[in-house]
């Protein structure tokens, strides 16, 4: 059975940091690519980022660009968001997702998903 359990969500203050981390279990982790995405009250869940099963290809939400950075340990079974310089409208609950083949932006390609991480920012 596939699980993925994030971890690391907290209240930070503006211009702060926070790490989240996904653990796998249930998977040949080092054959999947992997993704974070975040879904604020109201709002569709959006692209955060995504890094390939290597971590040799990573991909960037314009928003988050230069602020978070996801990496990941294949001997650890686990993908991290870096995010630095939060800004309220980084609110929102994060989920990492997996799935077989390339890294991609897309939501709905990626085949499992953890049950997120809230994340809430304050001015």
């Amino acid at each position: 059975q596939v699980q993925l359990v994030e971890s690391g969500g907290a209240l930070a203050q503006a211009g702060g940091s926070l790490r989240l981390s996904c653990v796998a279990s249930g998977v040949t982790f080092s054959s999947y690519a992997m993704g974070w995405f975040r879904q604020a009250p109201g709002k569709e869940r959006e692209f955060v980022a995504a890094i390939s099963w290597s971590g040799g290809t990573r991909y960037s939400a314009d928003s988050t660009k230069g602020r978070f950075t996801i990496s990941r340990d294949n001997a650890k079974n686990a993908v991290y968001l870096e995010m630095k310089t939060l800004e309220p409208e980084d609110t929102a609950v994060y989920y990492c997702a997996a799935r077989r083949g390339v890294a991609t932006m897309t939501r709905d390609v990626y085949t499992y998903w953890g049950r997120g991480t809230q994340v809430t920012v304050s001015s």
